[in-house]
Protein backbone atom coordinates (compact mmCIF):
# COMPACT_ATOMS: atom_id res chain seq x y z
CA UNK A 1 0.00 0.00 0.00
CA UNK A 2 1.07 3.75 -0.85
CA UNK A 3 2.59 5.57 2.12
CA UNK A 4 0.84 8.56 1.08
CA UNK A 5 -2.35 7.11 2.00
CA UNK A 6 -1.69 6.60 5.53
CA UNK A 7 -0.78 10.81 5.89
CA UNK A 8 -4.22 11.74 5.47
CA UNK A 9 -6.89 11.95 7.60
CA UNK A 10 -10.67 12.11 7.65
CA UNK A 11 -11.81 15.16 9.79
CA UNK A 12 -15.27 15.45 11.11
CA UNK A 13 -15.96 19.21 13.07
CA UNK A 14 -18.41 18.70 16.04
CA UNK A 15 -20.11 21.28 18.21
CA UNK A 16 -20.79 19.63 21.19
CA UNK A 17 -22.28 16.42 20.36
CA UNK A 18 -23.67 17.51 17.20
CA UNK A 19 -21.30 16.66 13.85
CA UNK A 20 -21.33 19.38 11.63
CA UNK A 21 -19.04 19.02 9.19
CA UNK A 22 -16.71 16.69 7.31
CA UNK A 23 -12.80 17.89 5.54
CA UNK A 24 -9.88 16.45 4.81
CA UNK A 25 -6.07 16.75 6.41
CA UNK A 26 -2.99 15.60 6.90
CA UNK A 27 0.10 14.90 9.22
CA UNK A 28 3.02 17.00 9.38
CA UNK A 29 6.23 16.24 11.50
CA UNK A 30 8.45 19.10 13.04
CA UNK A 31 11.59 17.79 14.56
CA UNK A 32 9.57 15.68 17.36
CA UNK A 33 6.16 17.19 17.41
CA UNK A 34 3.42 15.95 15.36
CA UNK A 35 0.68 18.30 13.92
CA UNK A 36 -2.91 17.79 12.18
CA UNK A 37 -2.69 20.84 8.81
CA UNK A 38 -6.22 21.50 7.03
CA UNK A 39 -7.89 24.63 6.18
CA UNK A 40 -8.54 26.99 8.12
CA UNK A 41 -12.04 27.31 7.11
CA UNK A 42 -12.41 24.21 8.68
CA UNK A 43 -11.97 25.16 12.33
CA UNK A 44 -13.65 28.03 12.19
CA UNK A 45 -15.16 30.28 9.28
CA UNK A 46 -16.62 33.41 10.25
CA UNK A 47 -18.44 34.32 7.07
CA UNK A 48 -20.81 31.20 7.44
CA UNK A 49 -21.50 30.83 11.30
CA UNK A 50 -19.14 28.15 11.50
CA UNK A 51 -18.02 27.74 15.04
CA UNK A 52 -16.77 23.80 15.87
CA UNK A 53 -15.65 23.40 19.51
CA UNK A 54 -13.25 20.52 18.54
CA UNK A 55 -12.64 17.89 15.56
CA UNK A 56 -12.27 14.12 15.26
CA UNK A 57 -9.71 12.63 13.23
CA UNK A 58 -9.32 9.63 12.02
CA UNK A 59 -6.35 7.30 13.18
CA UNK A 60 -5.21 3.80 11.98
CA UNK A 61 -3.92 1.41 14.93
CA UNK A 62 -2.56 -2.12 13.66
CA UNK A 63 -0.45 -1.93 10.99
CA UNK A 64 -1.30 -5.15 10.17
CA UNK A 65 -4.87 -4.62 9.71
CA UNK A 66 -6.15 -1.51 8.25
CA UNK A 67 -9.73 -2.25 8.97
CA UNK A 68 -9.03 -1.17 13.05
CA UNK A 69 -9.12 2.32 13.16
CA UNK A 70 -10.62 4.85 15.86
CA UNK A 71 -11.89 8.36 16.34
CA UNK A 72 -9.34 10.47 17.85
CA UNK A 73 -11.29 13.67 19.50
CA UNK A 74 -9.24 17.04 20.17
CA UNK A 75 -10.67 20.36 21.69
CA UNK A 76 -10.29 23.19 19.37
CA UNK A 77 -10.48 25.63 22.53
CA UNK A 78 -9.09 25.77 25.78
CA UNK A 79 -10.09 28.26 28.59
CA UNK A 80 -11.80 30.26 25.31
CA UNK A 81 -8.36 30.30 23.70
CA UNK A 82 -8.25 28.86 20.39
CA UNK A 83 -5.26 25.78 19.74
CA UNK A 84 -4.69 26.37 16.39
CA UNK A 85 -2.19 28.10 14.71
CA UNK A 86 -2.61 30.06 11.71
CA UNK A 87 -1.03 33.09 9.62
CA UNK A 88 -1.34 36.08 7.40
CA UNK A 89 0.48 38.01 4.30
CA UNK A 90 0.79 40.98 2.75
CA UNK A 91 -2.28 39.34 0.87
CA UNK A 92 -4.22 38.76 4.27
CA UNK A 93 -5.20 35.92 5.89
CA UNK A 94 -4.12 32.46 4.76
CA UNK A 95 -6.72 29.56 4.55
CA UNK A 96 -4.16 27.30 6.64
CA UNK A 97 -4.25 26.02 10.14
CA UNK A 98 -2.32 23.54 12.25
CA UNK A 99 -3.27 21.58 15.61
CA UNK A 100 -0.40 20.59 17.64
CA UNK A 101 -1.11 16.63 18.41
CA UNK A 102 0.18 15.47 22.07
CA UNK A 103 1.77 11.77 21.14
CA UNK A 104 1.44 10.59 24.84
CA UNK A 105 -1.96 11.35 24.28
CA UNK A 106 -2.32 9.06 21.10
CA UNK A 107 -2.78 5.35 20.84
CA UNK A 108 0.08 3.68 21.55
CA UNK A 109 -0.09 1.49 17.89
CA UNK A 110 -0.91 4.48 15.83
CA UNK A 111 0.31 3.83 12.25
CA UNK A 112 0.44 6.24 10.40
CA UNK A 113 2.96 9.07 8.09
CA UNK A 114 4.13 12.25 8.35
CA UNK A 115 5.49 14.98 5.89
CA UNK A 116 8.54 16.64 6.89
CA UNK A 117 10.55 19.56 5.40
CA UNK A 118 12.51 17.47 3.16
CA UNK A 119 8.69 16.74 1.42
CA UNK A 120 8.73 20.69 1.06
CA UNK A 121 9.71 22.11 -2.65
CA UNK A 122 13.32 23.25 -2.84
CA UNK A 123 15.42 25.24 -5.34
CA UNK A 124 16.12 22.91 -7.97
CA UNK A 125 12.77 21.01 -7.82
CA UNK A 126 11.01 21.30 -11.65
CA UNK A 127 7.59 22.10 -10.90
CA UNK A 128 5.95 23.20 -13.96
CA UNK A 129 2.54 24.47 -14.95
CA UNK A 130 0.44 21.70 -16.53
CA UNK A 131 2.48 19.02 -14.28
CA UNK A 132 0.07 16.36 -13.14
CA UNK A 133 -0.51 16.48 -9.17
CA UNK A 134 -2.45 14.72 -6.39
CA UNK A 135 -5.43 16.08 -4.21
CA UNK A 136 -5.53 12.96 -1.47
CA UNK A 137 -8.84 13.48 0.70
CA UNK A 138 -12.17 12.36 1.27
CA UNK A 139 -14.83 14.05 -1.08
CA UNK A 140 -18.12 14.69 0.13
CA UNK A 141 -16.83 12.19 2.80
CA UNK A 142 -16.29 9.55 0.17
CA UNK A 143 -13.70 6.71 1.31
CA UNK A 144 -12.53 3.07 1.27
CA UNK A 145 -14.75 2.41 4.31
CA UNK A 146 -13.45 -0.67 4.53
CA UNK A 147 -9.97 0.04 4.88
CA UNK A 148 -10.20 3.71 5.80
CA UNK A 149 -7.77 4.93 3.25
CA UNK A 150 -8.84 8.49 1.40
CA UNK A 151 -9.57 9.06 -2.43
CA UNK A 152 -7.44 10.27 -4.43
CA UNK A 153 -8.52 12.97 -7.52
CA UNK A 154 -6.27 13.81 -10.64
CA UNK A 155 -5.17 17.37 -11.07
CA UNK A 156 -2.77 19.15 -12.89
CA UNK A 157 -0.96 22.81 -11.57
CA UNK A 158 -3.05 25.58 -13.58
CA UNK A 159 -1.07 28.87 -12.47
CA UNK A 160 2.74 29.73 -12.56
CA UNK A 161 3.77 27.67 -9.52
CA UNK A 162 6.18 29.71 -7.46
CA UNK A 163 3.76 33.20 -8.16
CA UNK A 164 1.21 34.36 -5.75
CA UNK A 165 -2.10 34.04 -8.09
CA UNK A 166 -3.43 37.32 -8.19
CA UNK A 167 -1.21 38.62 -5.23
CA UNK A 168 -2.68 35.93 -2.73
CA UNK A 169 -0.49 33.15 -1.29
CA UNK A 170 -1.83 30.50 -3.40
CA UNK A 171 -1.22 28.58 -6.68
CA UNK A 172 -4.79 27.48 -9.13
CA UNK A 173 -5.24 23.66 -10.42
CA UNK A 174 -7.48 22.29 -12.53
CA UNK A 175 -9.60 19.11 -10.82
CA UNK A 176 -13.17 18.03 -10.49
CA UNK A 177 -13.36 18.78 -6.15
CA UNK A 178 -15.86 18.93 -3.93
CA UNK A 179 -17.08 19.43 -0.53
CA UNK A 180 -14.87 17.31 2.37
CA UNK A 181 -11.41 17.65 0.27
CA UNK A 182 -10.97 21.29 1.82
CA UNK A 183 -7.25 20.75 3.67
CA UNK A 184 -6.58 17.87 1.98
CA UNK A 185 -2.35 17.97 0.77
CA UNK A 186 -1.77 18.33 -3.25
CA UNK A 187 1.52 16.41 -3.81
CA UNK A 188 3.53 15.63 -6.88
CA UNK A 189 4.98 12.63 -7.29
CA UNK A 190 9.17 13.04 -6.62
CA UNK A 191 12.00 12.23 -9.46
CA UNK A 192 15.68 13.42 -9.69
CA UNK A 193 17.53 15.04 -6.35
CA UNK A 194 13.54 15.70 -4.76
CA UNK A 195 13.22 11.48 -4.75
CA UNK A 196 17.10 11.53 -3.40
CA UNK A 197 16.17 13.05 -0.47
CA UNK A 198 12.85 11.52 0.23
CA UNK A 199 12.58 7.93 1.11
CA UNK A 200 9.23 6.77 3.29
CA UNK A 201 7.27 9.21 1.72
CA UNK A 202 8.38 10.04 -1.81
CA UNK A 203 6.27 12.96 -2.37
CA UNK A 204 6.26 16.88 -2.81
CA UNK A 205 3.79 18.89 -0.94
CA UNK A 206 3.10 21.48 -2.58
CA UNK A 207 -0.20 22.63 -1.41
CA UNK A 208 -3.00 22.80 1.10
CA UNK A 209 -6.14 22.60 -1.10
CA UNK A 210 -8.75 24.80 0.08
CA UNK A 211 -11.57 25.70 -2.05
CA UNK A 212 -13.00 25.98 -5.92
CA UNK A 213 -12.53 29.21 -7.40
CA UNK A 214 -15.68 30.63 -9.59
CA UNK A 215 -15.63 33.63 -12.10
CA UNK A 216 -17.54 36.16 -11.01
CA UNK A 217 -20.09 37.00 -12.26
CA UNK A 218 -20.65 34.06 -14.09
CA UNK A 219 -23.94 33.46 -16.31
CA UNK A 220 -25.51 30.01 -14.73
CA UNK A 221 -27.78 29.21 -17.59
CA UNK A 222 -24.53 29.46 -20.39
CA UNK A 223 -21.15 28.89 -18.53
CA UNK A 224 -20.03 26.04 -16.97
CA UNK A 225 -18.39 26.50 -13.57
CA UNK A 226 -14.52 26.93 -14.32
CA UNK A 227 -13.27 23.33 -12.13
CA UNK A 228 -10.27 25.75 -10.54
CA UNK A 229 -9.44 25.32 -7.53
CA UNK A 230 -7.14 27.23 -4.59
CA UNK A 231 -3.90 25.56 -3.43
CA UNK A 232 -1.84 27.99 -0.48
CA UNK A 233 1.87 27.29 -0.50
CA UNK A 234 2.91 24.88 2.30
CA UNK A 235 5.84 27.48 3.18
CA UNK A 236 3.34 28.96 6.05
CA UNK A 237 3.16 24.95 7.03
CA UNK A 238 6.75 25.66 8.24
CA UNK A 239 6.01 29.18 9.17
CA UNK A 240 3.45 27.65 11.53
CA UNK A 241 5.17 24.40 12.82
CA UNK A 242 8.51 26.42 13.92
CA UNK A 243 8.01 26.94 17.32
Amino acid sequence: MESILLAVTRINTFSGSTNLTGASGFFFRREQQLFLVTSRHVLIDELSGHHPDRVEIELHIDSANLGASLWYSIPLYVNGQSLWREGYDAGGAIDVAVLPLHRSALPETLCLHAFTERNLPQSGDIIEIGSSVLIIGAPLGFHDSLHHLPVVRQAGIASSFGLRFQGNGYFLTDARTHRGSSGAPVVMRAHGHAAARLDSLPWLLLGVHSMRLDMEPRDMSLDEALGLNCAWYTDIVLTLTAH
